[in-house]
């Protein structure tokens, strides 16, 4: 775009200062939602916009919701290896915490932590929405019969976006 005279290069100057201004005001202002877990909140086998973190997002931004959905799965973690990194996970000012401890603690053979990351999150004042294995029978999964579809993930969305909402308390 050329401008011709001084005012317009100053009025285009204010107006794209203050867009970017009033966006930036936009995200400080957005919750954070954090989901912590293991490979089905990673998203393994998926695109990571098909994980239920991402669909999440796009569901309670559409209902109005100004939201950001941090995506902390780790393929084959276990409820210790999320202790081990809660704080890091979870950054201060964080609205809720989406809890799917999954079953790698049974498989490995390591010690449940799942009542130490709540009381933790507790003691921060952070609500806990827990997303248990049970939450995914009946959706559909991935040939391996562990690991949810785009559907499956898009579905577990949409069952969790309630609860979620409730925890924000909006």
């Amino acid at each position: 775009m050329i401008f011709k005279n001084h005012w317009s290069r100053t009025l285009a100057t204010t107006l794209l200062t203050a867009a970017a201004l009033g966006f930036g005001l936009a995200l400080a202002e957005a919750a954070t939602i954090v989901a912590l877990g293991a490979s089905n909140t990673y998203g393994k086998g998926v695109a990571r916009n098909q994980a239920y973190p991402a669909q999440l997002q796009a569901i309670l931004q559409a209902s109005g919701k100004s939201v950001r959905v941090i995506n902390a799965g780790i393929n084959g973690d276990t409820t210790e290896g999320m202790l081990r990194r809660l704080d890091r996970a979870v950054p201060n000012g964080t609205s809720v915490v989406i809890l799917q401890p999954g079953g790698n603690d049974r498989r490995k053979g390591t010690t449940d932590r799942t009542s130490e990351i709540q009381s933790r999150l507790s003691a921060r004042g952070i609500p806990v929405v827990m997303l248990g294995n049970s939450m995914l029978s009946g959706l559909p999964k991935q040939p391996d019969g562990v690991h949810l579809t785009p559907e499956g993930y898009q579905m577990l969305a949409k069952s969790i976006a309630p609860s979620v909402q409730s925890a924000m308390g909006r």
